[in-house]
């Protein structure tokens, strides 16, 4: 089945509960994601990015918008969402942050060349129809010089097993909704790199998003969150994402151009 897309429409209003399934991405992945991006320019990069231009690349209803505004990034949110949007902007008025929140895609994203010093595109690359299109766009619009943070999937066997037969089709274990993800959509480090480099992205780094928790703990906390036993916030807080070297699932990283 493709991918189903018209979800992030359908379920905008959960952008933000802790007890849904949008907090996997809020809970479990932000503090691991954004605190690499953090690391990256303020430690590894020492850049101090108050006021820099920042485009969030599928910002759905902005999770992660959130994040680099507070770090003072003058942040611009685009997804094809207009459900999505209006949470975003919702929340992001509650929470006291500038952001501007357009409507649009990432295959043809409605800035003027060199427009962003910043670029990120998170749990979106897996989802969009034209990937090389994707990648274009957002090499155009970033400064010479300019950062790309991005995370995906990566295509393997066990990307297969974890991210999509147990999280998604097994009824015992699923927890996501169904046709969230299709496997044949998941990318490949050095596919993505290599895609990067063509549009003059060089690639700095790559880090896996991986649970701490052994496979057996993982497995029964996915079935006690199935059965409802456990919150979501209460399986992440077992679970335990972290940075690590393993790639075969979830990974992220940045290039410069």
């Amino acid at each position: 089945m493709p991918v189903d897309n018209e979800l992030y429409n359908r379920m905008s209003e959960l952008w933000w509960d802790e007890n849904e399934v949008f907090s996997t991405l809020l809970l479990w992945l932000n503090p691991v994601r954004f605190g690499y991006f953090r690391r990256v320019l303020l430690e590894k990069l020492k850049i101090d990015p108050r006021g820099w231009g920042t485009l969030d690349v599928g910002c759905g209803g902005g999770l992660l918008a959130e994040e680099f505004a507070r770090l003072g990034c003058k942040v611009t949110g685009i997804d094809p969402s207009e459900h999505s949007l209006a949470t975003a902007r919702a929340h992001a008025q509650q929470s006291g942050l500038d952001i501007n929140y357009l409507s649009g895609m990432g295959e043809h994203l409605p800035f003027a060349d060199a427009s962003f010093a910043i670029v990120y595109c998170c749990d979106v690359l897996e989802h969009v129809s034209d990937l090389e299109q994707v990648i274009s766009e957002i090499a155009r619009v970033l400064k010479p010089g300019g950062i790309f943070f991005y995370d995906t999937i990566n295509r393997t066997l066990l990307s297969n097993l974890i991210l999509v037969k147990m999280a998604q089709e097994w009824p015992a274990t699923r927890f996501m909704p169904p046709n969230l993800h299709d496997w044949r959509q998941f990318i490949k480090p050095r596919e993505l790199t290599s895609l990067m480099r063509q549009y003059g992205l060089t690639n700095q780094g790559l880090r896996g998003m991986t649970p701490a928790a052994n496979p057996i703990t993982v497995l029964r906390t996915l079935l006690k969150r199935n059965r409802g036993e456990i919150s979501y916030a209460e399986a992440g807080k077992i679970l335990r994402w972290q940075q690590s070297n393993n790639l075969m699932g979830s990974y992220m990283g940045y290039a410069l151009k």
